[in-house]
């Protein structure tokens, strides 16, 4: 009887390292498959704030660039003028012309002769002119 129980427990025993070691298997299996879990999530996090942080530096050198103030804002008007007795297209293209906005003075006039429907550069004394300038002044 003894010799019976013995057996039936080593039979058990053995019973159990099988279900321990499965049992340890499966654990295993387990924290692997959490570690991967934790670094693919820890991936995708690292990963969504690296686009965070580019979108941002992106959008505020937008933003920037777009608010350059050391650029003042000037506004185009028109202005009505009498031509004087020694006026010439070139001589009112001096004085009203900003170097800012018009590569030459040639085309200013180019500009004049237009708004004015001129064919060609001859004005007479008394004639009126409308001419373009610039203002950093707003006139609402």
């Amino acid at each position: 009887m003894e010799r019976i129980q013995v057996m039936i427990m080593r039979n058990s025993m053995t019973h159990m390292r099988i279900e321990d070691t499965r049992s340890e298997r499966r654990i295993l299996k387990n924290r692997i498959r959490r570690q991967r879990e934790m670094r693919k999530n820890f991936l995708i996090f690292v990963m969504t704030l690296c686009l965070i942080v580019t979108g941002s530096f992106t959008l505020n050198a937008f933003r920037s660039n777009a608010k350059d103030d050391s650029v003042e804002t000037s506004y185009k008007y028109y202005k009505s003028i009498v031509v004087a007795d020694n006026d010439t297209l070139w001589s009112i293209a001096e004085k009203y012309m900003d170097r800012d906005h018009y590569d030459s003075i040639t085309e200013y006039i180019e500009e004049v002769k237009d708004m004015n429907s001129l064919q060609d550069e001859t004005i007479n004394y008394g004639e009126y002119l409308v001419i373009p300038y610039y203002s950093n002044e707003f006139i609402g």
